[in-house]
């Protein structure tokens, strides 16, 4: 964080931080819950007196964009990645249409922002993915659902933020967020279909590569392949999950009515 702002060239005015701070939170540099500097450290690096600085985070915070606990430093507000409401969440959560629906979505946005990230990822962002893959290799390897599903997740904002489109990069992250939020139940389903765990890992690092070898269109249809994947599994997961709680609930009542077959017949 120490090194994400940068020194206020000309007249140094409140307008100036408030512009510079507002560019890192649009762009997805600063993100929702990150704490800023303190006031003498950000005052000293923008270059600017802390009655001007005290008067930019004012504004930013009148404006909704940072927040202030007391004792706890200033931080950036729960404000990114809030596309849908809280009541059309809960509609998405309560209707199965809405699970297809919101796949589909994600299977053609995902392209293009693999597409836009294999055009224009920095040595930088390569560097981040590279250690995202590392991690999402270990998570495989010890076996964590939980973990394998949050890195999952971790990869695709990745992916996004290379593609270096704002609007891309806040859709998404508002789809994202509904996952994290829990509004889709079913979504560690996929990594109980048999061979899933090994297919997932390897899409990864075919997106992976694609974008790492400069190729738009091998990511774009890596990224689509594997969205593709993700809805056909889960409809799968979701289909043996069901045949389970028929075939158990089936088993019960032929038990039972096995245990009573004898006295029918006697009677």
């Amino acid at each position: 964080m120490s090194d994400i702002f940068s020194r206020i060239e000309h007249s140094r005015t409140a307008d100036e931080v408030v512009q510079q701070i507002e560019s890192l939170i649009l762009e997805g540099v600063l993100r929702t819950g990150d704490r800023l500097p303190g006031e003498r450290e950000l005052a000293r690096q923008f270059d600017v007196s802390r009655p001007i600085l005290r008067d930019a985070l004012k504004a930013l915070e009148g404006r909704g964009l940072l927040t202030t606990k007391a004792g706890g430093g200033t931080h950036v507000a729960d404000i990114i990645g809030q596309l849908f409401t809280k009541p059309v969440a809960d509609l998405i959560s309560m209707h199965r249409k809405a699970v297809t629906d919101y796949l589909e979505y994600r299977r053609e946005i995902e392209g293009i922002a693999a597409e836009y990230a294999a055009r224009r990822a920095t040595p930088e962002d390569l560097a981040l993915l590279d250690r995202i893959m590392a991690r999402m290799d270990e998570a495989h390897r010890t076996g964590d659902f939980d973990d394998e599903a949050e890195i999952d997740v971790e990869f695709h904002q990745a992916i996004c933020e290379c593609a270096h489109n704002i609007l891309l990069l806040h859709t998404l992250r508002s789809c994202y967020r509904l996952l994290s939020e829990g509004v889709f139940q079913n979504r560690l389903l996929v990594f109980t279909v048999p061979g899933a765990r090994e297919a997932l890992l390897a899409q990864h690092k075919a997106i992976h590569a694609a974008v790492k070898a400069g190729d738009p269109n091998a990511a774009r249809h890596a990224a689509m392949d594997h969205m593709t994947y993700v809805e056909r599994s889960m409809a799968e997961a979701e289909r043996s999950g069901d045949w389970q709680r028929v075939s158990r609930l089936r088993l019960r009542q032929r038990s039972e009515a096995g245990d009573t077959e004898p006295a029918r017949r006697r009677s």
